[in-house]
């Protein structure tokens, strides 16, 4: 897609109802569909945000920034995600969770984003995070300074994302599931899965 035809059409994402969890549920793993609203806010889940990051590539086509997490002894190591984290208490709320979590990451200026959004929180039940995602945008190609918390920086071509042929299913192993078969888009070599997939989906819905 190109970054004007993006432009063009932001008035229309702020404005359209979103697929909410119909949508994430299409690219959930099957652990994830047992968790109710009731038992999740049992679960006192730990708060969260993350940015869904857009901006214009040096051919102007709309993209979006993925990380790869860094490897470490924890939960999502190594994972693909948006750059996102933890509330702290300094934060006023958690639009400026995510901002401040995407600049500590990849060196992102918190001035710099325009938010267009919130869209559904999503669960994540081995760490027991609830995160809440935001769609935002650049007006023009960044660069990233990555933190030790980042191996990579992914740059998505949204068309990419909006292609049904992305979407597949892999068997994985982490630290906490073996051997299991989750959906998962497949974007620039990477499988995709988990509340990063579910969060895309809902995205995708939306865009479309």
């Amino acid at each position: 897609m190109n970054f004007n035809l993006f432009l063009s059409k932001i008035t229309q994402l702020k404005n359209t109802k979103l697929g909410g969890l119909d949508a994430q549920f299409q690219l959930a793993p099957r652990m994830r569909l047992q968790y109710t609203a009731e038992k999740i806010i049992a679960k006192n889940p730990k708060i969260a945000a993350v940015l869904a990051l857009f901006y214009p590539n040096n051919k102007n086509e709309t993209c979006f920034l993925l990380t790869q997490r860094a490897s470490y002894k924890g939960t999502h190591s190594a994972q693909i995600s948006f750059p996102g984290g933890k509330v702290e208490a300094t934060d006023k709320n958690l639009e400026e969770t995510a901002l401040r979590e995407t600049h500590e990451e990849v060196g992102l200026a918190q001035n710099k984003v325009t938010i267009i959004r919130e869209l559904t929180d999503v669960y994540i039940p081995p760490s027991n995070f609830l995160a809440t995602p935001f769609i935002g945008y650049l007006t023009s190609k960044p660069e990233f300074k990555m933190s030790n918390e980042v191996d990579a920086t992914i740059e998505v071509v949204l068309s990419d994302l909006l292609d049904d042929g992305n979407i597949t299913s892999s068997n994985i192993t982490t630290s906490y599931a073996k051997n299991i078969d989750v959906p998962c888009f497949q974007l620039n070599g990477y499988i995709v899965w988990g509340a990063t997939a579910m969060m895309l989906n809902e995205i995708k819905e939306l865009l479309k």
